[in-house]
Protein backbone atom coordinates (compact mmCIF):
# COMPACT_ATOMS: atom_id res chain seq x y z
CA UNK A 1 0.00 0.00 0.00
CA UNK A 2 1.41 3.35 -0.99
CA UNK A 3 1.36 5.79 2.20
CA UNK A 4 -0.24 9.15 1.14
CA UNK A 5 1.73 12.24 2.21
CA UNK A 6 1.18 14.76 5.51
CA UNK A 7 0.41 17.55 3.11
CA UNK A 8 -2.03 15.40 1.00
CA UNK A 9 -4.20 14.68 4.25
CA UNK A 10 -3.82 17.88 5.66
CA UNK A 11 -7.28 19.92 5.97
CA UNK A 12 -9.44 17.03 4.03
CA UNK A 13 -12.54 16.38 5.32
CA UNK A 14 -13.62 12.45 5.45
CA UNK A 15 -13.45 10.72 2.68
CA UNK A 16 -13.39 7.67 0.14
CA UNK A 17 -10.34 5.35 1.37
CA UNK A 18 -10.32 7.26 5.50
CA UNK A 19 -11.46 4.92 7.99
CA UNK A 20 -14.15 6.20 10.02
CA UNK A 21 -13.11 9.50 12.41
CA UNK A 22 -8.95 8.81 11.67
CA UNK A 23 -7.87 12.50 10.46
CA UNK A 24 -4.63 14.40 11.34
CA UNK A 25 -3.90 16.80 13.51
CA UNK A 26 -1.78 19.67 12.95
CA UNK A 27 -0.65 21.21 16.85
CA UNK A 28 0.58 25.01 16.76
CA UNK A 29 4.01 25.90 17.36
CA UNK A 30 6.41 28.96 16.99
CA UNK A 31 9.25 29.23 14.82
CA UNK A 32 12.03 31.92 15.73
CA UNK A 33 16.16 32.10 15.51
CA UNK A 34 16.56 29.80 18.30
CA UNK A 35 14.26 27.25 16.70
CA UNK A 36 10.57 25.70 16.68
CA UNK A 37 8.50 24.92 19.89
CA UNK A 38 5.64 22.81 19.06
CA UNK A 39 2.67 22.58 21.96
CA UNK A 40 -0.63 20.62 22.43
CA UNK A 41 -2.89 20.55 24.98
CA UNK A 42 -5.91 17.91 25.86
CA UNK A 43 -9.55 18.61 24.88
CA UNK A 44 -8.22 21.93 23.26
CA UNK A 45 -5.89 20.46 19.94
CA UNK A 46 -6.21 17.23 21.32
CA UNK A 47 -9.97 16.23 20.99
CA UNK A 48 -10.21 14.06 24.68
CA UNK A 49 -8.12 14.98 28.09
CA UNK A 50 -4.78 13.13 27.75
CA UNK A 51 -4.88 10.23 30.38
CA UNK A 52 -1.35 8.44 29.11
CA UNK A 53 1.73 9.28 27.38
CA UNK A 54 4.05 6.86 26.04
CA UNK A 55 7.14 6.93 23.29
CA UNK A 56 8.53 4.46 21.01
CA UNK A 57 12.01 4.83 19.87
CA UNK A 58 15.43 2.57 19.04
CA UNK A 59 12.76 0.51 16.96
CA UNK A 60 14.62 -2.09 15.11
CA UNK A 61 15.00 -2.34 11.26
CA UNK A 62 11.91 -3.83 9.87
CA UNK A 63 10.00 -4.31 12.71
CA UNK A 64 6.52 -3.25 13.36
CA UNK A 65 4.39 -1.51 16.11
CA UNK A 66 0.52 -2.00 16.81
CA UNK A 67 -0.91 -4.33 15.34
CA UNK A 68 -3.88 -3.68 17.03
CA UNK A 69 -7.29 -2.27 17.87
CA UNK A 70 -8.36 -0.66 21.04
CA UNK A 71 -11.54 -1.39 22.52
CA UNK A 72 -11.93 2.21 24.69
CA UNK A 73 -8.74 4.00 23.78
CA UNK A 74 -8.24 6.78 21.11
CA UNK A 75 -5.13 7.87 20.43
CA UNK A 76 -3.36 10.79 18.43
CA UNK A 77 0.43 9.42 17.49
CA UNK A 78 3.41 12.12 16.35
CA UNK A 79 6.76 11.39 14.43
CA UNK A 80 8.45 13.59 16.77
CA UNK A 81 11.96 12.75 15.29
CA UNK A 82 12.33 10.48 12.19
CA UNK A 83 9.76 8.73 10.25
CA UNK A 84 6.92 5.65 9.86
CA UNK A 85 3.98 4.92 7.61
CA UNK A 86 1.18 4.28 10.14
CA UNK A 87 -1.42 2.24 8.14
CA UNK A 88 -4.86 2.41 9.09
CA UNK A 89 -8.30 0.16 8.98
CA UNK A 90 -12.13 -0.01 10.08
CA UNK A 91 -12.85 -3.19 8.48
CA UNK A 92 -13.99 -2.04 4.97
CA UNK A 93 -11.72 0.99 4.02
CA UNK A 94 -8.32 1.43 5.17
CA UNK A 95 -5.25 3.51 4.09
CA UNK A 96 -1.11 4.41 4.85
CA UNK A 97 0.05 7.88 5.67
CA UNK A 98 3.88 8.68 5.87
CA UNK A 99 4.25 10.30 9.52
CA UNK A 100 7.41 12.58 9.36
CA UNK A 101 6.86 15.98 10.84
CA UNK A 102 6.57 16.56 14.35
CA UNK A 103 3.98 18.99 14.90
CA UNK A 104 1.27 16.80 13.12
CA UNK A 105 -0.48 13.62 14.40
CA UNK A 106 -3.23 11.43 13.72
CA UNK A 107 -5.56 10.82 15.52
CA UNK A 108 -6.82 6.62 15.56
CA UNK A 109 -9.99 6.75 17.22
CA UNK A 110 -10.85 3.69 19.60
CA UNK A 111 -12.01 0.83 17.12
CA UNK A 112 -9.56 1.64 14.55
CA UNK A 113 -6.94 -1.28 13.71
CA UNK A 114 -3.64 0.46 13.08
CA UNK A 115 0.02 -1.02 12.52
CA UNK A 116 3.20 1.23 12.15
CA UNK A 117 5.72 -0.12 10.25
CA UNK A 118 8.46 1.31 7.71
CA UNK A 119 10.61 3.15 10.72
CA UNK A 120 13.20 5.50 9.40
CA UNK A 121 16.71 5.07 11.62
CA UNK A 122 16.37 6.92 14.90
CA UNK A 123 12.53 7.72 15.00
CA UNK A 124 11.08 8.66 18.16
CA UNK A 125 6.96 8.59 17.90
CA UNK A 126 5.04 10.24 21.25
CA UNK A 127 1.41 8.69 21.64
CA UNK A 128 -0.87 10.54 23.32
CA UNK A 129 -3.53 8.22 24.74
CA UNK A 130 -7.47 8.98 26.35
CA UNK A 131 -6.90 5.84 28.46
CA UNK A 132 -4.50 4.13 30.97
CA UNK A 133 -3.15 1.52 30.38
CA UNK A 134 -5.39 -1.65 30.42
CA UNK A 135 -4.18 -4.75 28.70
CA UNK A 136 -7.74 -6.47 28.68
CA UNK A 137 -8.40 -3.41 26.07
CA UNK A 138 -6.76 -4.54 22.95
CA UNK A 139 -7.19 -6.79 19.83
CA UNK A 140 -4.87 -8.40 18.71
CA UNK A 141 -5.74 -10.51 16.21
CA UNK A 142 -6.66 -9.46 13.09
CA UNK A 143 -9.35 -11.91 12.07
CA UNK A 144 -10.99 -11.43 15.44
CA UNK A 145 -10.97 -7.90 14.49
CA UNK A 146 -12.70 -7.91 11.25
CA UNK A 147 -15.44 -10.25 12.91
CA UNK A 148 -16.35 -7.26 15.29
CA UNK A 149 -15.63 -4.90 12.55
CA UNK A 150 -17.81 -5.88 10.08
CA UNK A 151 -21.34 -6.88 11.63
Amino acid sequence: MMPHTIDEMLNVTPMDGVPEGVRLIAIPGVRDSRGSLSFMEGEVHIPFPIARVFFLYDIPEGASRGDHSHHSCAEVVFAVHGAFTMEVDDGTRRMAVRMDRPDVGILIPAGIWCRLLDFAEGTVCAVMASEKYDASGYTYSYSDYLKKAIK
